[in-house]
């Protein structure tokens, strides 16, 4: 016949275990007295020493981790600014093919190796970067706003509806550009016209030229839909593709790209072709509002220095 088993009793069990620590202390600090004198002078109690070493390896994990991983701009310096200037300086005599050029320098120099945030320093250095050498007044940070990230990947967007009744032959005769069709739902702002007989020469260019944007994760977005909603419709953005140089200056029109696309921000077909080509569907890129209250900066290519009245005006 089997015994009944017992039950355990925990409190019992604390109290043999409380026991048992106080008598292994007395026994070590009997048997190697200058080693609880040594862990007294780091201020280490004895029955504390499990937590102290968990500490010490979860430190040097971390710091093992940091070493083999740095974080994302400390494993490169911003140049001197007064280098950059005088590169910068330099640039102004170039021709364009030459400003291509040093704008690529440049980056490489100032951007991290890994795409994500800029830290502000950044920021400002690629500010004066862009207007001494593309010769668009681009800012990280327009009327207290700024973007999620300013240095993410891009991707390829459809074509957008611009009216009712809108088809895609109507959008352009390449067809490279056809060929990345229209998408079935409306951008975040809907059409872009009543009608087709509604639709500018303007509002062709901000959906032949849009931008999408991810507001939906600006961290204020909830609270200053309203405002923000407004501010963001048809805000112009300075692209540019930090493999290549290229650069467009676009129309935020859609508001995206989700956050498990792995990409930040996204580009229509004339968009991506003109940065990358017409296979180009992903890639690195620096975002930046247009700073042009006068509205004199056209959408579209960049072609590098060609508003140099613009940059007298923005300089002074």
């Amino acid at each position: 016949m089997k015994k009944p088993a017992q039950k355990l009793n925990f409190d019992d069990v604390r109290n043999r275990l409380k026991l048992k620590n106080f008598s292994e202390q007395e026994k070590f600090g009997g048997n190697f007295p200058h080693a609880v004198n040594f862990l007294k002078e780091k201020n280490i109690e004895l029955g504390r020493i499990r937590d102290h070493s968990i500490k010490l390896i979860a430190s040097g994990l971390v710091t093992g981790s940091l070493l083999l991983n740095p974080p994302q701009g400390l494993d490169k310096l911003l140049p001197p600014p007064q280098s950059v200037i005088e590169e910068l300086n330099q640039a102004k005599f170039l021709g364009n093919k030459s400003r291509q050029k040093s704008l690529l320098d440049s980056l490489s120099r100032i951007l991290p190796s890994t795409v994500g945030p800029l830290n502000r320093d950044q920021e400002k250095v690629l500010e004066r970067v862009f207007i001494e050498i593309i010769g668009v007044p681009a800012r990280a940070t327009l009327e207290g706003e700024h973007l999620n990230t300013t240095y993410g990947f891009i991707g390829a967007e459809q074509h957008l509806k611009r009216y009712p009744g809108d088809t895609l032959p109507d959008h352009s005769q390449d067809v490279d550009v056809l060929r990345s069709g229209i998408a079935p739902s409306l951008g975040a702002w809907g059409y872009f016209a009543r009608s087709k007989t509604q639709l500018s020469e303007d509002l062709k260019d901000t959906e032949k030229w849009y931008a999408v944007v991810q507001t939906l994760y600006l961290p204020e977005w909830n609270r200053r839909v309203s405002y923000l909603r407004d501010w963001y419709k048809y805000r112009k953005l300075l692209i540019v593709n930090t493999k290549n140089g290229n650069a467009v200056v676009a129309s935020v029109a859609d508001s995206g790209p989700a956050a498990w696309t792995g990409k930040h921000f996204g580009g229509s077909p004339e968009v991506m072709e003109y940065l990358g080509g017409p296979r180009y569907k992903k890639g690195p890129v620096v975002v930046f509002f247009v700073d042009d209250p006068e509205n004199k900066v056209p959408l579209g290519p960049v072609e590098y220095n060609q508003y140099s009245t613009l940059i007298q005006s923005y300089t002074s």
